[in-house]
């Protein structure tokens, strides 16, 4: 395929590779699209972070969302995708995997944690909205299916949250600095599985392509930005990303 001969001569060139992937890698994985008509955000409602801060309501429907997520997150497995970018890494070419992704499946496929940048956090933790004490999120998935309807900290009391991003929660400032740094400093960067239509997150490849990286996208569907990719493949990147490795 020619879209893969192009994508490969990118990688080949390239010694600094920000790889920025979204929902579309998940997938692969079978992690559904929540947002899908039909999907968990159609059945339970948006909550909101300052809402969940204050309602208990809202902390209820929450719980109840996440209960019902949580089995399925928990239970996927890394896809081609994602040994893919270790591939890339292991070469020697990826400078920083910044993901909008909360599964965990990148360090599970075999990046070392200091690869990966989360910008929408992780939801294998839970959090402290108190104290700041961690529980893995199965623990807490005990909970729920005992019946706890919002759980709360075992050692202060303390509301608790998926280490996760929320609807009107800022994003953490350290990972959207180091993102922001990577699209700086990068030679290619790699967009793989996001629609790019959710910000602050969309603008790590603005900022490369105007500090001079070349831009490739795999996705889907038609992105934003596709005008701004030298490549732009819209197949599965489970299929396209080890093809393309395998030249190198």
């Amino acid at each position: 395929m020619d879209d893969v001969r192009a994508l490969a001569d990118l990688l080949r060139a390239a010694r600094r590779i920000l790889v920025f992937t979204g929902a579309g890698v998940s997938t692969e994985s079978g992690i559904p699209d929540f947002r899908s008509p039909g999907g968990i955000w159609d059945r339970y409602p948006v909550v909101y972070y300052d809402e969940f801060l204050r309602d208990p309501e809202a902390q209820r429907q929450y719980w109840l969302r996440s209960r019902e997520t949580y089995p399925v997150v928990a239970a996927a497995a890394p896809n081609p995708a994602h040994t893919a970018i270790v591939a890339l890494d292991r070469l020697g070419k990826l400078l920083l995997c910044v993901t909008q992704n909360i599964d965990g499946l990148h360090q599970r496929a075999g990046l070392a944690a200091e690869r990966v940048v989360e910008l929408h956090g992780n939801g294998q933790w839970v959090v402290c909205l108190d104290c700041d004490s961690r529980t893995p999120r199965d623990a807490i998935q005990a909970e729920l299916v005992a019946g706890t309807e919002v759980p709360h900290c075992a050692r202060c009391g303390g509301l608790l949250k998926n280490a996760t991003i929320s609807f009107g929660q800022m994003l953490p400032v350290e990972a959207l600095a180091a993102a922001e740094r990577a699209a700086r400093e990068c030679d290619l960067c790699l967009v793989i599985g996001s629609s790019l239509v959710v910000y602050p997150a969309a603008n790590i490849p603005v900022s490369a392509a105007q500090h001079g990286a070349p831009v490739a996208i795999i996705n889907a569907s038609p992105t934003p930005l596709d005008a701004l990719a030298q490549v732009v493949i819209r197949e599965k990147a489970g299929v396209v990303l080890p093809a393309a490795v395998a030249q190198l």
